[in-house]
């Protein structure tokens, strides 16, 4: 049982070792969303990357890319903001984080090809179903709500800002899960996973799917722990269920499915996953069982360039929450002001990051006291003295439109 003390001194440790493994691919997945939006024209992406095809081009492009959970959590949503589809971008979310040439590679020499080729497999399987059935279930939604609409800035600076807007979109799931994560650490520990291998079938998959589902693992920092799991006398199934379900979820990665698609298709992520991975697990067995190597691998020290990505996201939060408590010092302030009020109706912004940046940007023009910009209205109330024709200028400049602005 850890105690009180142990809990206070281990937990930060933890939370520091979970955000150093997550912030590489995190910003790696940032990074790729603001190529993708900078260097990809939205229609682009609106053409390819719908219907059944769609999903299967969106899970072909994201299987190699060596993204985790978290790493593939901005560029999924930066294929959504850009025009791809539900279907296609959950596809991508389901598929790629199973996957990625690094992954393959350290498994083929843990667990053997045969493994590794047929994780790959049911990556490819479990993409195409899942998205397949989002797209099914959007069959009724027009075109003219999801083709993006906005400035399509191919600058660096764009390119930065539309990364770092995607991360400021889910960075609360983000920090939520790093917490859980080090507590589920910290209580289960690795070789607590290891004594679910005293015994076989039904019941060491479904053991493990419990564990996995809600930790982050990296698709190929968990290689070592499957192969330890194989070691121990677990089924070679189970242990595909662990590599299967553990980098494709966890709390973050479930509550930015939610946050960014929706109740229905989060219910549809999560069953592909678990029974997508528990099927292929149990049918590895008669087809594949016993050509697994066996192999135990120490987990090396964070190299420099995580703790670096680790020290940027930690200081990314710290700037998200000033930046949280300015806009409701700004609301507070707006009920009290006594100044002109605008409220101009904005189109273009696809997320509440867009909403905090064009709020800043208004909030800085001069005579303005308080901005507070709505995403979900797709409002941006403006108090202050200052000209509509200065305020649409802003709006625009900061790659947004007025509603019916001549």
């Amino acid at each position: 049982m850890t105690d009180q003390s142990t809990l206070l001194t281990e937990l930060p440790v933890e939370m520091w070792a979970v955000t150093a493994e997550l912030a590489p691919w995190l910003m790696l997945g940032a990074a790729i969303a603001g190529l993708l939006h900078g260097l990809v024209p939205p229609a682009f992406i609106h053409r390819q990357l719908r219907g059944p095809a769609g999903v299967v081009k969106a899970v072909l492009f994201g299987i190699p890319m060596p993204l985790c959970s978290c790493g593939v959590i901005p560029a999924g949503l930066g294929l959504k903001k850009s025009g791809a589809s539900d279907g296609a971008a959950v596809g991508f979310l389901i598929a790629t984080p199973q996957t990625g040439v690094d992954s393959v590679f350290v498994c083929a020499g843990l667990l053997g090809w045969p493994f590794a080729l047929y994780k790959v497999g049911a990556a490819l399987i479990t993409g195409v179903v899942g998205g397949g059935l989002v797209e099914l279930g959007d069959r009724g939604k027009s075109e003219a709500e999801v083709i993006p609409t906005g400035a399509h800035d191919r600058s660096i600076k764009g390119m930065v800002l539309y990364g770092i807007d995607i991360i400021r979109m889910i960075w609360r799931w983000l920090l939520f899960g790093v917490i859980v994560s080090a507590l589920l650490t910290v209580f289960l520990p690795t070789d607590a996973l290891a004594d679910l291998a005293v015994g076989s079938g039904v019941l060491a998959f479904v053991l493990v799917l419990g564990a996995s589902v809600p930790l982050y693992v990296c698709a190929t920092a968990s290689v070592p722990i499957a192969a330890a799991l194989v070691g121990a006398g677990m089924p070679t199934g189970a242990a595909l269920v662990f590599l299967m379900a553990g980098p494709a979820t966890n709390v973050a990665t479930l509550g930015a499915v939610y946050r960014g698609f929706g109740l229905r298709p989060l219910i549809t992520y999560l069953s592909t996953i678990v029974v997508g991975s528990v099927a292929l697990g149990m049918l590895y067995e008669p087809l594949l069982g016993g050509l697994a190597i066996a192999e135990m691998a120490e987990h090396e020290h964070q190299p420099w360039w995580a703790v670096a990505a680790g020290v940027v996201l930690v200081a990314s939060f710290a700037w998200f929450i000033f930046e949280d408590l300015q806009s409701m010092f700004s609301r507070f302030k707006a009920r009290r002001a006594t100044a002109a009020t605008h409220e101009l109706p904005i189109t273009g912004m696809t997320c509440n990051g867009c909403a905090s940046r064009l709020q800043r940007v208004l909030g800085k023009q001069d005579g303005v006291e308080t901005a507070v910009v709505s995403f979900e209205s797709g409002t941006a109330t403006v108090n202050g003295i200052v000209s509509l024709d200065v305020l649409k200028s802003a709006v625009e400049g900061a790659g947004f439109e007025v509603a019916g602005a001549a």
